[in-house]
């Protein structure tokens, strides 16, 4: 069965452009027109994906994310908007979004944000939230985001619970930094690929037996990173 996506946006133009090709690569598309609507639509029914535009009549887009959030629904919500300040995008993180697209935008672009946020999405759903995983003589809790480490019993940051399932789910594959940061991150206000170099530093400080020798999270030289369990 295709992923069904919710597409609430008032610009008819717009709409009609994203339902069509959205259409054309094989989605089922529900299209409304206003935040209320959007919002009971996303409440009441199953979707892999909402694009939700901000500037709608009525309820705007950060309100209904912001609602959606608070009501439990965790669907992934892609952002449309001709709001493309850094403020916007901050909050817009904090509330829940999973990705945010500034209008005018290329409708490849489109299509490659969606395919990376439903791809991010169905890897979540791969393990179980609740399964307890390990890495080297450590578990960690994926539910809870409780680790037993080096440094004893931590809790881990939202992204580096992220990137510990990455690392997971990869199977022995190298990750390249830009793989990491479009899975972990995902915003187009994501930080610099050296941020993720911080990023396995602090998970092999916390993981690795000797973490200037790591055994699990490896260096591949002039590639990116590879995990061995």
């Amino acid at each position: 069965m295709s992923e069904k996506i919710l597409l609430v946006e008032d610009e008819e133009l717009v709409g009609t452009m994203v339902r069509l090709n959205l259409e054309s690569a094989g989605y089922q598309v529900a299209w409304l027109r206003n935040g209320s609507e959007g919002m009971e639509r996303a409440a009441a029914e199953r979707f892999d994906l909402i694009l939700l535009d901000i500037g709608l009549p009525g309820l705007n887009g950060l309100s209904v994310l912001r609602a959606l959030r608070k009501d439990g629904v965790e669907t992934p919500v892609m952002l449309l908007t001709a709001r493309s300040d850094v403020p916007t995008k901050v909050e817009a993180l904090q509330i829940g979004a999973d990705d945010y697209l500034p209008k005018p935008f290329d409708v490849a672009e489109l299509l490659a944000r969606v395919n990376a946020v439903l791809r991010r999405s169905r890897s979540e759903r791969a393990i179980p939230s609740d399964q307890l995983v390990r890495v080297g003589e450590h578990g960690i809790n994926l539910e809870t985001r409780r680790a037993q480490s080096t440094e004893g019993e931590v809790t881990l940051s939202q992204k580096e619970a992220a990137l510990v399932k990455l690392l997971l789910r990869s199977g022995g594959k190298v990750l390249t930094r830009s793989d990491i940061l479009d899975e972990v991150w995902g915003m187009d206000v994501a930080p610099s690929e050296r941020t993720v170099d911080n990023y396995i530093v602090r998970l092999r400080r916390l993981f690795e037996p000797d973490p200037e020798n790591p055994i699990h999270i490896l260096t591949v030289r002039g590639e990116g990173y590879r995990f061995v369990p």
